[in-house]
């Protein structure tokens, strides 16, 4: 006898969000930077909306994660941190947006 659950995650696209990025903060984070190669962090901090310390924490998870890198430089004698999404950030920023899609997509079906 066979049953349609074959695994425990089951087969809803909710299983295929990334915890990382589901955070609204980290979410806006990484929509800003994956629009351009790289941001100066005050452009982010202004997009998304948030101080400087709340934008450096979780720029600090999204690293920890592999998914966006930093680097410090300077512009004339003032110092620069520089924002940029990883290969592993956007293709995880990817699939976060098909999975929100497909939920999207099976609410209209659902509804009938």
């Amino acid at each position: 006898m066979s049953t349609s659950r074959q695994s425990p995650q089951g087969a809803h696209p909710r299983h295929g969000l990334d915890e990382v990025i589901h955070a609204p903060v980290r979410f806006s984070i990484v929509a800003t930077l994956a629009a351009a190669d790289k941001a100066e962090f005050a452009f982010v901090r202004d997009t998304v909306e948030v101080s400087d310390s709340v934008l450096s924490r979780q720029v600090s998870t999204l690293e920890k994660a592999g998914y966006v890198a930093v680097t410090k430089g300077y512009v004339g004698k003032r110092p620069r941190t520089w924002l940029a999404l990883t290969p592993a950030g956007r293709t995880a920023f990817a699939a976060h947006c098909q999975a929100l899609s497909a939920i999207a997509e099976g609410a209209g079906e659902a509804g009938g």
